[in-house]
């Protein structure tokens, strides 16, 4: 469950961080008006992805005629797929300095690592990969948080690559420690798998304000929220009933698939199993594809629900073939064909299909696709070549 900006940045302010004063506006005249009463104001697309900036989902203004201009041009907007259906219009900071604190869930040490840098303002996958030095990383105790002695030794190691704040590293550390231990405290009690705040800002006047945020709930943790639930659900408008969930998801979620979608991939990869998929993705990698999403249908791969997750892949536009990957060990080879096989038909199918099974009948399945004019894969990697070549000849 990912939050908005603003929903993310009232559980910042009930955690005792400090934000910008805002107000939701919904039309062009909310926004104005939020600028009489505030001043200047950055306008602020709210949709649960990154990248608002340079797709010009913000923009900063000095007056209620500004507000309502740029209000007017940023809901008119999709970003990324998402249409903009609401804005936070918050006060504008005078900044000295952007950094960057977060918290993540670190699936390998099995805990939350707490990350901070003073290359605020940037995508932190960026840093990460080209400039990792730049990033200071801890990994509290569960239980007794991050100590202030851990906090002040990773701001000093993260502050030394921002010269211009030398004379002030001591007292921004100080200043850091009761904020990092807000912020780990808030990603413990909201079952967080990502918490940060990027930019933090320094102000000119020496404050350290989150000038954006970012929450996201571990949707199995989703029964333990029900207040975070029904705030994002009261928040909803438009009549897709979207809730700042990928459009994509929430619908799979309605259906009852496991799907994770991969925006700007183009090759849809279904497979049975969680495994099996998260190793077809990498193949399809491997060999030059661009994976566009994760679909696990599970032991069974019945006909009924190859046919229900082709539907699903299908609906993204952007996909411009599809690769089955199936182990048949209750599963058998023959059933899943000829469920493909209805599947393709009766949805119509014009991209691409591959299918590579094994196991159960595998042969007789192989037969019943190659019959019917789908293209058959002996094995996972000569299957994902096979779709990648498709695809790559297709515009």
């Amino acid at each position: 469950m990912k939050l908005l900006e603003h929903q993310a940045k009232r559980q910042l302010a009930r955690a005792g961080i400090e934000v910008p004063a805002g107000r939701l506006a919904r039309t062009p005249e909310e926004a104005a008006a939020a600028a009489r009463e505030l001043g200047r104001i950055a306008v602020k697309a709210q949709v649960p992805i990154g990248g608002r900036g340079k797709a010009g989902g913000i923009a900063v203004v000095d007056t209620p005629e500004d507000a309502r201009r740029e209000a007017a041009r940023i809901l008119a907007l999709q970003i990324r797929g998402y249409p903009v259906r609401s804005l936070w219009c918050e006060t504008g900071l005078e900044i000295d300095q952007e950094l960057y604190l977060g918290v993540a869930l670190d699936r390998d040490r099995r805990r939350l690592a707490l990350m901070l840098s003073a290359a605020g303002g940037m995508e932190i996958e960026q840093v990460a990969a080209e400039t990792p030095e730049k990033i200071a990383r801890l990994w509290p105790d569960p239980f007794a948080g991050p100590q202030a002695f851990e906090v002040r030794e990773a701001a000093f190691a993260a502050l030394a690559h921002a010269p211009a704040l030398r004379d002030r590293r001591g007292r921004l550390a100080a200043a850091l420690v009761p904020l990092a231990q807000s912020l780990h405290r808030l990603a413990i009690a909201s079952d967080a798998l990502t918490c940060e705040i990027n930019p933090l800002v320094l102000t000119g006047d020496g404050r350290l304000v989150a000038a954006d945020a970012k929450l996201e709930v571990d949707e199995n943790a989703e029964y333990r929220h029900g207040d975070l639930v029904a705030e994002l659900a009261r928040d909803v408008s438009g009549d897709d009933g979207v809730t700042g969930e990928d459009p994509y998801e929430a619908e799979a979620k309605r259906r009852g698939l496991t799907y994770v979608h991969l925006p700007g991939g183009t090759i849809g990869c279904i497979g049975n199993g969680a495994g099996l998929v998260m190793n077809t993705l990498d193949l399809v990698q491997q060999v030059g594809g661009r994976p566009n999403n994760f679909l696990d249908v599970g032991g069974g791969a019945s006909a009924d629900r190859v046919r229900e997750s082709l539907e699903m892949v299908l609906r993204d536009p952007d996909v411009r073939g599809v690769f089955i990957n199936i182990f048949g060990g209750i599963t058998r080879g023959d059933e899943v064909a000829r469920g493909v096989v209805r599947a393709r038909d009766e949805l119509g199918m014009t991209v691409p299909l591959v299918v590579r099974m094994t196991g159960t009948n595998e042969e007789e399945g192989r037969r019943i696709l190659t019959e019917a004019g789908i293209v058959p894969g002996v094995s996972a990697p000569e299957a994902a070549r096979a779709i990648v070549e498709l695809v790559g000849g297709r515009t």
